[in-house]
């Protein structure tokens, strides 16, 4: 195994993947400028060959499913140890997929259209501005923050930042 790139961000990874066209891309799951489920196709845009095996610390995560749905291999937690790593890696290259026998997102407390909502409200955004980045009327909007909310015990906004943090979804 050889490393032929790094990237701190999705963007860079967009570009190394490019670049390089490596054939296994270890990717963090929550990067600082996006989640890996919009670098996904955009890496299989860049590099076709390649093959993404999800890293993380949360498998319950509500993004993992819309991770692996975009096309990622499998997933990979990160507090394996290296002969688990090298592992994966194998077998993503050798079989296309690598299967831990984690849960995947079924355990998440969120949905993954919840999890959009969250997102948007934690980058600061009203409820007409979550209504038209996806594309949803005001009320659908509403009905979304009220579940999640629910699902995160929180009165506010403000605690349903800290709590979905505190539980690791953002």
């Amino acid at each position: 195994m050889v490393v032929v790139g790094y990237a701190g961000n999705g963007a860079d990874a967009i570009t190394v993947c490019a670049e390089e066209r490596p054939d296994i891309v270890l990717l963090d799951l929550r990067l600082p400028d996006c989640l890996a489920a919009d670098v996904v196709p955009e890496v299989h845009r860049v590099s076709p060959d390649s093959r993404i095996l999800l890293f993380t610390a949360f498998p319950e995560h509500a993004a993992v499913a819309s991770t692996l749905a975009a096309g990622a291999c499998g997933i990979l937690v990160k507090h394996a140890g290296g002969t688990v790593v090298r592992d994966a890696i194998r077998s993503v290259a050798r079989t296309g997929a690598f299967h831990t026998g984690t849960p995947a997102s079924s355990t998440a407390p969120v949905t993954a259209r919840e999890y959009d909502v969250l997102r948007l409200v934690a980058a600061g955004h009203t409820n007409p501005e979550i209504g038209t980045e996806l594309n949803l009327s005001i009320n659908t909007v509403k009905t979304y923050l009220r579940a999640v909310m629910h699902k995160l015990a929180a009165r506010n906004r403000a605690q349903l930042i800290a709590n979905a943090r505190g539980q690791g979804l953002l």
